[in-house]
């Protein structure tokens, strides 16, 4: 029986590989907008209310309905993307699950109070004094933190596993706080925070930088661009640092995940720095641009620091030589797009600084108009880079994915990836439908110079006695 389990268990791995980074990727789209929005939103009503700007208001509403069709999708993938744990990957849950659902429950609660605080904001617009208004807002910042924090929480215990005790494979014993707070909570922390408020700042400047290309360039436009593109680019250095320390920390941390993101062979020092190439099962290295020991100085500032290679792990404890590959792409290609936001922030500094207002340059708006689609590929490449790194293991150095997966038939695990990707697909097709018919409806509105967010809304009580400056 044991035998027969197994063997339907490795049948599952590949499909079951594929639905957790199916969605995963489809949910990581959504994270941004859900925990870094609120604060853009706050922000804008802020300027509103100390400026007593209308048109900052109005940004600020038409927002915050963004915010709120957004989080009802991301509870969505989020509840099947948690789920998945103990579908897919049951013997993981059964083993480490004292450990790892800790995260999961305080997840669940940030998850219900941004859910109360949203619906507090979204219909409080009319119905609250401005000043209570804003205050109960500030909810909403720390609420997507905590959701962070807790599921990062668990993906840092699969990197870095600590605060349990194993007997004979068992866990018999759980320092909670140990289990929540591992060594590499901190930076996986700052460098996903500071990256999704960095592609929220560049995604909602990319709408405006459309506007400005199409000969839009009234206020409205002008601050709905300035200031998410301002947060973003101001975040650009500051992850550059945190991103930098991040890879270093991995050197002991998880030194096969760094050798397979710098597709490092054999451990040594002098160790060259290879933008792009493959490496092949002998270490050798096709079609990489190699930059002599710059490998080794980012790590120690030491030509002579000794980098680790592949071979220091055993085969069977490494990525595979296609792992190897797709981990050290998708690390290149994160390091690159943030580069590329780096310049572009640069850029709009020295404008900004310079000349007292903002760029004028189509060529900065027609770069601006990619910098959210690119931050969204980073942020996709950097879960690649530390999913894919981290094979075979699903808890590193203590649980192999191989050991973890289902014993369910791969024929049922083929129907249930199936199924997501219809659901999916149709979810989509709803979301962008109705972001599409706002964008309609707003733009129709600032044509006949009226504002109505909330026409038609859903079980919203009726306006009180407090009416909104722009509304």
């Amino acid at each position: 029986m044991a035998a027969t389990l197994w063997l339907a268990g490795e049948s599952a791995l590949l499909p079951s590989r594929i639905q957790m980074a199916f969605t995963l990727a489809t949910h990581v789209l959504l994270v941004p907008l859900g925990v870094a929005l609120p604060s853009l939103t706050l922000l804008m009503e802020g300027i509103g209310l100390a400026r007593k700007d209308p048109v900052a208001l109005k940004i600020a509403r038409r927002w915050s309905v963004v915010m709120a069709v957004q989080f009802a999708v991301g509870a969505v993938t989020g509840t099947i993307l948690s789920f998945e744990f103990g579908l897919l990957w049951p013997r993981m849950m059964a083993r480490f699950g004292a450990a790892m659902g800790i995260g999961f429950a305080v997840e669940g609660l940030a998850f219900f109070l941004e859910a109360i605080f949203i619906g507090i904001y979204l219909y409080g617009w009319e119905r609250l004094q401005p000043r209570t208004h804003f205050l109960l807002g500030l909810a909403l910042p720390p609420a997507g933190l905590l959701g962070t924090v807790s599921v990062l929480a668990a993906n840092s215990f699969m990197n870095t596993p600590g605060g349990v005790k194993l007997i004979s494979g068992q866990v018999t014993d759980v320092d909670v706080m140990a289990a929540l707070f591992t060594r590499s909570l901190g930076y996986e922390f700052w460098h996903f925070l500071i990256a999704i408020y960095m592609t929220t700042g560049f995604i909602v400047a990319s709408i405006y930088a459309v506007a400005w290309l199409r000969e839009r360039r009234d206020h409205y436009q002008r601050l709905a661009f300035a200031v998410p593109f301002t947060v973003a680019a101001a975040l650009t250095p500051v992850q550059l640092v945190i991103g930098d320390l991040s890879a270093r920390a991995l050197v002991a941390d998880q030194p096969a995940k760094f050798a397979a993101m710098e597709i490092t062979w054999t451990t040594r020092d002098h160790n060259p720095e290879v933008v792009g190439g493959l490496i092949d099962g002998s270490g050798v290295i096709h079609f990489g641009l190699s930059i002599p020991s710059l490998d080794s100085l980012l790590v120690g500032y030491s030509a002579g620091t000794v980098v680790p290679g592949l071979t220091s792990v055993a085969a069977d404890a490494r990525p595979s030589i296609v792992e190897a590959n797709i981990t050290h792409l998708a690390f290149d290609a994160m390091v690159g797009f943030g580069t590329a936001g780096a310049l572009l922030a640069a850029w709009y500094f020295w404008v900004l600084v310079r000349r007292r207002h903002l760029p004028d340059s189509v060529w900065f708006y027609r770069l601006a108009a990619l910098a959210g689609v690119g931050c969204y590929a980073a942020v996709e490449a950097g879960w690649v880079t530390t999913e894919v790194g981290r094979q075979p293991w699903i808890v590193y150095g203590l649980m192999r994915v191989a050991d973890a997966v289902t014993g369910a038939p791969d024929s049922f695990v083929w129907t249930m990836l199936l199924t997501l990707v219809t659901v999916y697909a149709l979810i989509a097709y709803f979301f962008i439908y109705l972001l599409v018919r706002l964008a309609a409806r707003w733009k129709r509105e600032d044509s006949l110079g009226t504002f109505a967010p909330e026409e038609g809304a859903p079980y919203g009580p009726r306006p009180g006695k407090f009416g909104r400056v722009g509304s």
